[in-house]
């Protein structure tokens, strides 16, 4: 199976040109979601470069990893990623949310390769993440399933019933990355929905809990390594990301989750990006 091995300086350029695609397709499309995709770009570099099993040429294969977008509106991430890896051709990316096109502003799998569930409602994707992982478990298999969701997305019901269940089966092939931003498109989450401390909530609930920064590649490496090789139980790792990262006028501002940027800002966002290389 595919597995790129790359540097650390090598995964930040990538990251960077994943930045720099995000900014481009939504200014084209006129609309989508910067903040949470931009915050993401290190940890969906990392996966699909360094991490995940997968081959780009065979997206069904059954040996692959899965990876499950809970919070499908940071689909630009996973969309910039996926042309990076070779799974289609990155021209492609300028038709997001444009009429007919296969990227659509929340992922449909039966429309690109690489994506594995269709989004819309927040708070679904563990479910469907537990499904997959309980269906590698009675097939013996040996895929992993990892699941993306965000923090605001916890306050959904949903999560917390897949979450008991996960725990019931001892499902040690699923790995739920929570992108910890602390904004949803309201405000901020701690004024919108408090979470309370979620590390808490999931050790509750029999989950193995790692923490990392989002932003620190050895680290994001590390405890990408060490919850792969969980052995008795699901695993959450809690990213403390920062929305918007790369671009400072956006980062950590709310008022960023939702909003494309106009030409002007557009044009700045890729000189910050630019000379950051």
């Amino acid at each position: 199976m595919f597995m790129a091995k790359y540097s650390i300086k090598e995964l930040k350029r990538v990251a960077n040109l994943i930045r720099q695609d995000i900014i481009m397709m939504l200014a084209r499309a006129g609309s989508g979601h910067p903040a949470g995709s931009l915050g993401m770009a290190d940890i969906f570099t990392i996966l699909y470069f360094q991490i995940l099993q997968h081959t780009p040429h065979q997206p069904n294969s059954p040996l692959r990893d899965r990876l499950v977008l809970s919070n499908g509106h940071i689909c630009p991430v996973l969309y910039a990623t996926l042309a990076r890896a070779g799974y289609f051709p990155l021209i492609e990316l300028k038709n997001l949310r444009k009429i007919n096109s296969r990227l659509q502003g929340h992922p449909h799998n039966l429309s690109l390769p690489g994506v594995e569930t269709s989004s819309g409602p927040l708070g679904q994707g563990i479910s469907q993440s537990l499904g997959m992982a309980l269906a590698g478990k009675i097939d013996k298999k040996n895929y992993r399933v990892f699941c993306i969701t965000s923090d605001a997305e916890h306050n959904e019901g949903q999560s917390w019933e897949a979450v008991m269940l996960a725990n019931k089966y001892k499902l040690n092939n699923l790995i739920n990355i929570v992108d910890v931003n602390g904004i949803q498109i309201d405000g901020n989450t701690c004024d919108i929905m408090p979470l309370g401390s979620l590390k808490q909530k999931y050790q509750a609930f029999g989950w193995k809990v790692l923490e990392m920064p989002g932003h620190d590649y050895a680290q994001i490496i590390r405890t990408l390594r060490i919850a792969k090789s969980s052995k008795k139980q699901p695993v959450v790792i809690l990213a403390k990301t920062i929305p918007g990262k790369g671009v400072t006028f956006m980062e950590n501002k709310y008022e960023w989750h939702g909003k494309a940027p106009n030409v002007r800002e557009t044009a700045l966002a890729l000189e910050e990006l630019q000379q950051a290389k």
